[in-house]
C-alpha cells in the first residue's frame, strides 16, 4: 500500500500508545510500519532533501500534533505516552484523527495560529485544516510548511532550555548575544553576563565592539508567567546604575501589565518571551543547525532579453 500521510497516522498511534507506558518514537514507527503493511522501499523512501524517511517524518508530525492538542506527552527526549485527553478521545471511538478533530483542542488551535500568525484571522470559523492545505498553491504549501517546522522546532528548543541547567542557561545568552553583535568578544561577554548577580541584574553587556554603550540584561529560566513588579524592580535596579537600557529574558511569557508598564517607559526596556528567545536562537544559529536548504527560483527575464 502507498505510504500514509501524517494525518491517516495519528488513530494508530494513539491506539498504538494506549497502554499507557512510554514508548520510544523508533518503535513506534517500525510498528506502525508493519500495522500499515510497508514494503522495504516505502520504508526506505526518503523526504526530496534526502534527510530522513518519508514514513518517520510522517509518525513525527502525528506525533507532534497530538502532542500539541494535549492527547500524548513527552517524558523524555524521543519518548511519548498517553495522556487522560489521549485517552478519553480513544473511548469516544472516532473514525480517525486529523487536524479537523483535534481543533476541538484549544491548545492545537493556539499552536496553528501562532505557526502561521499570517493566515490567523483566517483561520477562525475556516473549514477543517485538511481541506485548506488542499487549496493551497505550491508556494503557499512551502511557505505554510516552513512557518510550522519553524513553530515545532522553537517549542523542542525551549523544552531543551528547561531541562538544562541555570548555568547552561547562562552560557545560551551569551552565545545568543555575541551572535546578535553584542558583548564584544565572547570572553568579554561570558564575563559579563552571571557573574554580577547586582541588585536584581544579571549581567552588564556592550551593544556595541568599543563600549561606547551598555545594556542591562536579566534572564529568568521560568515556566510561570512575569508579572508586573518583576520588571518594575529590574527597572529600579537600572535606575540605581544609571543605565537608559536593559533587556528582560524569559523562557515563559510577561503578563499584559508587565508589556504596558514597558512599553511606557522613558528608559529602553525590551522584553524577551520565550517564543522570541526561541526565534532569535533560530535566526542566529545558537543550539540549532541546518538540516535542509530549499532555493526557489524564477525566470531570469533580462537573460531572455535580446536587444
Amino acid at each position: 500500500m502507498a505510504i500514509p500521510d501524517y494525518q491517516r497516522v495519528m488513530l494508530p498511534l494513539l491506539r498504538y500508545a494506549a497502554d499507557e507506558q512510554e514508548h520510544s518514537v523508533r518503535e513506534a514507527i517500525e510498528a506502525l510500519a508493519d500495522q500499515f503493511r510497508l514494503t522495504d522501499e516505502e520504508r526506505k523512501d526518503l523526504l526530496p532533501s534526502g534527510g530522513q524517511a518519508t514514513f518517520d517524518n510522517r509518525v513525527g508530525w502525528a506525533r507532534t500534533y497530538m502532542k500539541k492538542a494535549g492527547l500524548l506527552e513527552t517524558p523524555r527526549r524521543s519518548y511519548f505516552r498517553i495522556t487522560d485527553r489521549g485517552l478519553q478521545a480513544l473511548n469516544k471511538n472516532p473514525e480517525q484523527i486529523n487536524n479537523g478533530f483535534l481543533q476541538q483542542y484549544p491548545e492545537f488551535r493556539v499552536f496553528k495560529t501562532r505557526s502561521n500568525t499570517k493566515a490567523a484571522d483566517a483561520k477562525r470559523g475556516a473549514e477543517p485544516e485538511a481541506t485548506q492545505e488542499s487549496e493551497q498553491t505550491p508556494r503557499e504549501a512551502m511557505e505554510n510548511a516552513y512557518d510550522a517546522i519553524r513553530a515545532q522546532l522553537a517549542g523542542e528548543l525551549l523544552e531543551q532550555i528547561m531541562s538544562s541547567s541555570p548555568r547552561f542557561f547562562e552560557t545560551l545568552v551569551v552565545d545568543l548575544l555575541v551572535n546578535m553583535g553584542y558583548g564584544g568578544t565572547r570572553r568579554d561577554a561570558g564575563e559579563a553576563v552571571g557573574g554580577s548577580g547586582d541588585e536584581g541584574i544579571d549581567g552588564i553587556i556592550k551593544e556595541d565592539r568599543l563600549g561606547l554603550e551598555v545594556v542591562y540584561i536579566q534572564a529568568k529560566r521560568w515556566k510561570d508567567t512575569v508579572q508586573r513588579p518583576e520588571i518594575q524592580k529590574f527597572v529600579g535596579a537600572l535606575r540605581g546604575q544609571n543605565a537608559r537600557k536593559g533587556v528582560f529574558i524569559t523562557t515563559s511569557d510577561y503578563s499584559k501589565g508587565a508589556r504596558q508598564f514597558a512599553e511606557g517607559l522613558q528608559d529602553k526596556v525590551v522584553l524577551i518571551d520565550g517564543g522570541m528567545l526561541s526565534g532569535l536562537m533560530i535566526d542566529h544559529g545558537v543550539g540549532v543547525t541546518p538540516e535542509a536548504i530549499y532555493e526557489i527560483k524564477r525566470v531570469d527575464s533580462d537573460y531572455f532579453n535580446e536587444a
